[in-house]
């Protein structure tokens, strides 16, 4: 496995080793003592999740509060998608930056996500298979949200307003500046 920091230097891809032949192709998707090695610290994944969706579809922006507060491992099983990942800890060197990468079924990146970041995807395929692992488990007192099309984070979604395929939640998520967000140097590892 290749570890890969990004501009944000907390959110991390992970490039698995792909070993394949004619008959297809077998990768390690995990490997927690080789994350935790290279992050420097534990991380307890408590819950897999998997949701399947057509082109367009934007799931985000997401996240929890303290003390439901989650990291995410993500990865996409079948198909393609844009996968974003959001600075909301306020005081950090990048708060209200984001990555932006592909995640798909050839390049089987994965992307870490430690907790402090809004959380989003968006289909480009004709249908995806996305799944991830949480070290929270989901709390509907503590889930939050911030709109997806926020000008001041001018996130490129690549698919076009008009063909993006969103619930009603997302529709209706506060603004960047209006969201709940995290204390920047707060060890919301415990």
């Amino acid at each position: 496995m290749k570890f890969i920091r990004t501009d944000i230097e907390d959110v991390v891809i992970i490039e698995p080793l792909i070993h394949g032949d004619e008959r297809g192709y077998f990768v390690e998707t995990f490997r927690q003592d080789k994350l935790e090695e290279f992050l420097g610290f534990r991380v307890n994944f408590v819950q897999d999740n998997e949701s399947k969706s057509s082109y367009g579809v934007l799931r985000g922006l997401h996240y929890q509060l303290a003390p439901f507060a989650q990291t995410k491992l993500v990865r996409v099983i079948k198909g393609r998608v844009l996968d974003v990942a959001v600075d909301i800890r306020e005081g950090s060197l990048t708060y209200g930056k984001h990555i932006a990468v592909e995640l798909n079924e050839t390049n089987k990146r994965e992307i870490f996500i430690p907790r402090g970041f809004a959380h989003g995807f968006v289909v480009l395929s004709d249908e995806a298979i996305f799944a991830y692992k949480v070290d929270n488990y989901y709390s509907p007192d503590n889930d939050r949200g911030m709109a997806f099309d926020d000008i001041e984070l001018n996130i490129d979604w690549i698919v076009e307003r008009e063909k993006m395929q969103l619930s009603p939640k997302d529709t209706t998520q506060p603004s960047f500046k209006d969201s709940d967000k995290f204390d920047y140097g707060v060890d919301y590892y415990g």
